[in-house]
């Protein structure tokens, strides 16, 4: 059967239709996806009706929210696979009296974090706005509560998917265990969520902001970060980059064609606690001090992530310790006698409740480390590109004596997803996907392999 097969028409659009190409762009504007259909489902049945048609037709589905980590997907052949873009199914609803959040599959967090907000509550956002609730959630999200309050995936109370031979099922932690297991942590490859319900958290305001120095002051300024993190509490999680800005009208013109060192954060305690524990970074006299008492809605820009789609490339890794040795290497690459076309070179804390297996968990119970690395190059040409990709490789490469374990949140290439795994998690994820899904119909951008029969 054709991928232009009545099953199908009606559902999708294929190459030619004026709706293709804005159906298959990702928020990575980058990345260039050619599937050989692109579904836009409105409801549960739509997407049940998707999978089953395409099944039918012998290809293969690939679910896509927002599309921030676009490009590990579209490395694979697509010309059997139908792209499944869950953009019409954005609604959110908050249950203050329970202190629930239900998030349709194609939601993003600002809206879910301005519904909770009046009632006081919060969920385990990450550090954009416009990042999809379901993508970020299943593959773990690691936000500014994460040290006090874990990764995101281990909040979720219950999620609503298609699995791979067109059945919608509910799994939660009294129905399909197995597979509420997997989802929490293990990604999108066990079917199509279409919505996610999960704990809110009263939460209101926090203590938070960010500190910028000139980039040669990056050495000490780094040196002293990484000492404090050491001793941190569980309720401070804050985040130290290398940022080299564009001269652009999207950036303060203050701020435009800067290269600065960037301390920031969220502190869940007291202003006075607050200001005790970032003092020791203000000693350091940094050119802007913005850490105040604000609202918990505004921190999804509080990292001031891009928003609305942009062309990028990253790399990532999972930093066992900052040594003295990891940080040379780290400073070698990017600090401030390197020249690094990276817009940012992020090292994000880890440790608190993310080093520690949460109870009652999913696939992804915690990521053990004492930091991410994540490194970003905004990509306007091919160039661009090639010179952000090897920095970013080059950076890796540098930190690998160190380095252990992946995130795949933040893993925006493609990668062997087992080495984000313990090996008895990843024998239970190969063996649940295998159950779910044994003709291999869904498509995911981190493929969790199925076990032999």
């Amino acid at each position: 059967m054709t991928t232009t097969s009545p099953d199908l028409a009606g559902l999708a659009v294929f190459p030619g239709d004026p709706a293709y190409d804005e159906g298959r762009r990702p928020w990575n504007v980058a990345v260039d996806q050619r599937p050989a259909a692109v579904a836009l489902p409105g409801s549960a049945q739509e997407v049940a009706s998707v999978v089953r048609a395409a099944a039918d037709a012998g290809l293969q589905v690939a679910p896509q929210g927002t599309g921030h980590a676009a490009r590990p997907l579209a490395v694979n052949d697509l010309s059997r696979t139908v792209l499944l873009r869950t953009t019409r199914m954005g609604h959110v609803f908050v249950d203050p009296a329970r202190g629930v959040a239900r998030a349709e599959a194609g939601a993003i967090w600002q809206p879910l974090v301005e519904a909770a907000a009046p009632h006081g509550l919060a969920g385990l956002h990450g550090s954009s706005p416009d990042v999809g609730v379901a993508g970020y959630t299943l593959g773990g999200g690691m936000g500014w509560y994460a040290r006090k309050l874990g990764l995101a995936c281990n909040s979720v109370l219950a999620v609503e998917l298609v699995t791979a031979d067109g059945t919608l099922v509910r799994a939660d932690a009294d129905h399909e265990p197995d597979l509420f297991w997997a989802v929490r942590g293990g990604g999108g490859g066990f079917g199509v969520v279409t919505a996610i319900e999960l704990s809110l958290f009263p939460i209101d305001t926090a203590y938070a902001g960010f500190l910028a120095w000139d980039v040669r002051d990056t050495v000490k300024v780094l040196r002293r970060w990484a000492a404090w993190t050491a001793t941190a509490p569980d309720h401070v999680t804050t985040a130290f980059r290398v940022l080299r800005l564009p001269s652009i009208p999207e950036i303060p013109e203050f701020l435009r064609g800067r290269e600065l060192a960037v301390v920031d954060g969220v502190v869940l305690g007291s202003d006075e606690e607050g200001a005790a524990l970032v003092a020791g970074l203000r000693e350091l006299g940094p050119e802007l001090d913005t850490f105040r008492r604000v609202p918990a809605h505004t921190l999804t820009r509080l990292h001031q992530d891009p928003e609305g789609g942009a062309p990028f490339v990253a790399e990532h890794c999972v930093l066992t310790e900052l040594t003295d040795s990891a940080l040379d290497a780290y400073l070698d690459q990017v600090g401030p006698d390197a020249t690094s076309p990276l817009l940012a070179a992020e090292l994000r804390h880890l440790g608190g409740a993310l080093g520690r297996p949460a109870p009652d968990a999913g696939a992804l119970s915690h990521v053990a480390g004492a930091a991410t690395v994540f490194a970003v190059a905004m990509t306007p040409t091919p160039e661009a590109a090639a010179a952000g990709t090897a920095a970013g490789e080059a950076l890796v490469a540098a930190l690998a004596p160190w380095s252990d374990g992946l995130y795949l949140n933040f893993a925006e290439t493609a990668v062997d997803a087992r080495a984000a795994y313990d090996g008895a998690t990843w024998r239970r994820l190969t063996e649940v996907r295998a159950a779910v899904d044994p003709d291999d119909v869904i498509l995911a951008n981190h493929r969790i392999a199925r076990a032999a029969s």
